[in-house]
């Protein structure tokens, strides 16, 4: 049977970020590729190009981003990480996301910045799912974090 290494990143608070980080973006890089050549007209050089500067911009955010979702979390009477608290960390954290890349798509791919909006919004509702059965699978394989333990 498997055994999740939950203490590999007990009291490793930077380390669980980093591996958290680099393992979403590369994975994403490749779920953003897909969701590109879908949506638009974009070749698939274009689309794995963006999707590769999108995740360096994502991962400088995340980490900015889950730093202080976890310092705020840490300050709340209730721990843990209920469907509701991971729903609000996806939403929170691409909404941030695409004030971020929207002008970068639309510079990237040569197109307006409306087309781009609709780009955004298509993996962003992708990007929702994702980051939220990410986020669950990872907790599942290392455990959460310090701050969302119960006590």
């Amino acid at each position: 049977m498997f055994a999740a290494p939950h203490h590999l990143f007990r009291g490793r608070s930077a380390l669980r970020k980093l591996v958290y980080a680099v393992t979403f973006e590369a994975l994403g890089v490749v779920v953003a590729t897909i969701g590109l050549l879908v949506m638009s007209d974009a070749s698939a050089g274009n689309s794995l190009g963006l999707a590769v500067l999108a995740a360096t911009v994502a991962m400088s955010w995340s980490f900015a981003f889950n730093s202080a979702f976890e310092s705020w979390e840490a300050r709340q009477p209730r721990r843990g990480r209920s469907f509701g608290r991971r729903a609000v960390h996806a939403l929170l954290f691409e909404g941030g996301l695409v004030l971020i890349l929207m002008p970068l798509t639309a510079w990237w791919l040569g197109v307006g910045l409306w087309l781009a909006m609709v780009y955004e919004a298509g993996l962003i509702v992708l990007f929702i799912v994702y980051t939220w059965a990410f986020t669950w699978t990872f907790d599942a394989i290392f455990g959460l974090p310090e701050a969302a333990r119960p006590a």
